[in-house]
């Protein structure tokens, strides 16, 4: 008998889905992966296929299985452009769960899995990173075969990384902010990179939140989504925190979950039901409940009638908007650009492949850095190209990729998210 915990387990739980790929090859022309890459393996219908073999135990659990597994953002864009809708973003991530299951976490995913599982280690590591971080950045050759199973070491190099901040945003707010009688309440989940390295982010949905009257609510013991577990399929850890997220968002009761963080929404409003609500039917029905309350701040806003008249106006200046992939694969692309285009002094020049990942991909950034540039390199392009003095975008993850890949380009535009636009003349 199959074990629950065995890796073939874990493939036969998208075994269906599998059977959905005729393998015509429509996701070769949107896969940023296979742009790069430039080999069968690091397309959608190349991974299903080693998941199909895997599933029949006629390939190895090698070197080259894990490698290909690992080339993948999971953007979504194969997804979205697939004519028999195949999960492929769902069946990397099962894969993953199904290879650390025969060979073990790697050693990066380990740490990963203990650091966003206790969050005092996670403000412990903030504080210490803040000052000796780049004592343990080297450079590893990219050849190296280390870079798979070791990267932690030689994440710096040439990477930018953003300063963290001295005060995390959960620390800086009491849980409860009263808003007026009969406005909508609403929690908030802040996510780690707002948290520890974009606080601004927090101030500025705050900010307009309250201007539109909200009871807003910021759960003290809200822990990390888990995205940077499930990337590397580590699920044990996502149930983990699903299930403490579970109980802090349904402490309180209120009308929204809202998220300022693209991949925040996406683990909430998609990977929470689809992948741990499936193996744990048991959490499906409050899994739903949550994912069918979470909104993105920028769809949020303009629901509830945020008039950027009153609350963006500022100095003149041109931004143009890149559109997050767990935001673009949830159909929230009009709703941030209107608001922008509303906002006093604020000129909205669309660049060319808005819609493209910008190669951040979670863990990939982190094992694949050079190819990882190579598709970054393409959006900072994009970006210098409308002479915009500033490029925003609603994913704090994206925001670090941005600044990164201007600045390897030694490129002075601004990287700043969708509500600091918003809330120029509020969040003072």
């Amino acid at each position: 008998m199959i074990q629950e915990n065995s890796n073939v387990s874990a493939l036969q739980r998208v075994e269906n889905e599998l059977k959905k790929c005729v393998k015509c090859g429509a996701c070769r022309a949107h896969c940023p992966a296979f742009a790069t890459f430039g080999k069968e393996p690091a397309v959608a219908r190349g991974k299903v296929a080693l998941a199909q073999h895997l599933l029949k135990g006629d390939i190895e659990l090698d070197d080259a299985t894990y490698a290909a597994m690992s080339k993948c953002l999971l953007c979504g864009s194969c997804v979205e452009k697939c004519p028999n809708n195949v999960p492929t973003d769902e069946i990397v991530v099962v894969a993953r769960e199904a290879l650390s299951g025969q060979r073990g976490l790697t050693t990066f995913h380990a740490a990963v899995g203990r650091v966003i599982r206790n969050r005092s280690l996670m403000k412990f590591g903030a504080a210490a990173a803040r000052i000796l971080g780049p004592l343990f950045f080297r450079k590893v050759p990219e050849t190296s075969g280390l870079r798979l199973r070791f990267p932690l070491p030689f994440v710096g190099g040439k990477r930018h990384i953003p300063p963290l901040a001295k005060k995390p945003f959960l620390d800086r707010h009491p849980e409860v902010i009263p808003g007026e009688p009969g406005k909508p309440r609403i929690v908030y989940f802040v996510g780690c990179m707002t948290n520890f390295c974009y606080p601004q982010v927090g101030e500025a949905a705050l900010a307009l939140f309250r201007h539109l009257g909200c009871t807003v609510i910021i759960p003290k013991n809200q822990q990390c989504c888990g995205l940077p577990g499930m990337s590397g399929g580590d699920l044990d850890t996502v149930r983990g925190l699903a299930e403490k997220n579970l109980a802090e968002l349904e402490r309180y009761e209120a009308d929204y979950i809202m998220t300022a963080c693209a991949t925040c929404g996406g683990a909430l409003h998609k990977f929470y039901p689809n992948l741990v609500g499936k193996r744990h039917p048991e959490l499906a029905a409050r899994l739903k409940a949550i994912a069918d309350k979470t909104v993105d701040a920028a769809q949020l806003l303009q629901k509830l009638g945020l008039n950027p008249e009153e609350t963006g106006a500022g100095s003149d200046i041109r931004v143009t908007y890149h559109d997050p992939c767990h935001l673009r694969t949830r159909a929230i692309t009009r709703q941030p650009r209107e608001l922008l285009q509303g906002t006093p002094g604020v000129e909205l020049t669309e660049m060319e492949g808005a819609d493209k990942c910008c190669g951040l991909g979670g863990t990939f950034n982190v094992y694949h850095y050079e190819s990882s540039l190579a598709i970054n390199k393409m959006k900072s392009a994009a970006i210098i190209n409308t002479g915009a003095d500033a490029v925003v975008t609603g994913c704090p993850g994206c925001m670090m990729q941005l600044s990164d890949g201007l600045k390897q380009q030694r490129n002075r535009t601004r990287v700043m998210h969708t509500l600091e636009i918003l809330a120029r003349s509020v969040n003072k």
